[in-house]
C-alpha cells in the first residue's frame, strides 16, 4: 500500500521510487487519491498523469471495518485525520504502507516501508 508521498514524488519523476513501484500492484487509500486531486494549481497534464496513475491502482474506500480501526488508531495516537484513514485501510488490507512520512512510525499496529 502506497501513502501519497511516495506517489507525488513518481508523480514529479523521481525514477527510483517509480523504479520501485514498477511492476507492483499498488493500493491506496481513497485519501490519498482525494490529496493527489487536492493540490493547488494542477495543470490538465498533471490532472491527466494522476488519472492515469490512479487507474493503475486499487483504491480502497472506507468501510466500516477501517472506520473502527481508524477510530481506535486516533483515540492511541496523535495523527491527522487522513493518516490515520490511510493508515487503518493498510492495516484493514494487512498491507505494509510505503511512506515517507514519519509520523507513522510510531504507529505499532502497522507494517512500515520508510522511503527517505
Amino acid at each position: 500500500m502506497c501513502d501519497t508521498n511516495p506517489l507525488v514524488y513518481m508523480l514529479d519523476g523521481n525514477a527510483q521510487i517509480g523504479a520501485f513501484l514498477s511492476g507492483k500492484q499498488i493500493y491506496i487509500s481513497i485519501i490519498s487519491e482525494l490529496e493527489l486531486f487536492g493540490r493547488r494549481d494542477l495543470s490538465i497534464q498533471d490532472k491527466t498523469m494522476i488519472e492515469l496513475m490512479i487507474k493503475s491502482c486499487f483504491v480502497s474506500e472506507i468501510n466500516h471495518a477501517i472506520r473502527q480501526i481508524y477510530v481506535d488508531l486516533r483515540q492511541k495516537y496523535s495523527i491527522k485525520l487522513p493518516d490515520a484513514v490511510i493508515a487503518a485501510t493498510a492495516i484493514y488490507l494487512d498491507l505494509p504502507l510505503l511512506t515517507s512520512d514519519k509520523g507513522f512510525k510510531k504507529i505499532e499496529e502497522l507494517k512500515l516501508i520508510f522511503w527517505e
